[in-house]
């Protein structure tokens, strides 16, 4: 059962959301997900599945990942979907490359406040390091 989202509910969302990638904390990233959630990193691949699929998917990725700094504007919702811009930069670890990632989430909200269906698209810009 979906429920309907307020601007600031789905900020405070976001929030834990940057709290999870900036701390690199698969729990805490799975624990704003439903159990049977659905993460679509990208259109065209298969969705990570449940929080055991977020939470195997950010063991992964934020290993590679220091220093992040993830910040969001534009949210708008519309029953129970937000919608927003985010960025997100880091350190590439070990090459140390500056990386830039620039995307929209889509966020479907259960009736609890977790996230059931979540969508993102984003591109990437990598620096290279001067080492």
């Amino acid at each position: 059962m979906t429920h309907a989202v307020t601007e600031a509910a789905f900020a405070a969302w976001l929030d834990g959301y940057k709290a999870a990638w900036e701390g690199r904390d698969p729990e805490a990233a799975a624990a704003l997900f439903t159990p049977d959630a659905r993460y679509h990193e990208t259109p065209y691949d298969p969705p990570l599945e449940g929080q055991a699929g977020v939470r195997a998917y950010w063991e992964k990725v934020t290993a590679g990942q220091a220093g992040v700094v993830f910040t969001y504007d534009g949210v708008t919702c519309t029953g129970d979907t937000g919608l927003c811009h985010w960025h997100a930069a880091f350190k590439g670890v070990p090459g140390g490359e500056a990386i830039d990632l620039d995307g929209m989430f889509r966020c479907r909200f259960a009736a609890d406040g977790r996230v059931d269906r979540l969508e993102e698209w984003w591109h990437i810009q990598v620096v290279p390091s001067a080492a």
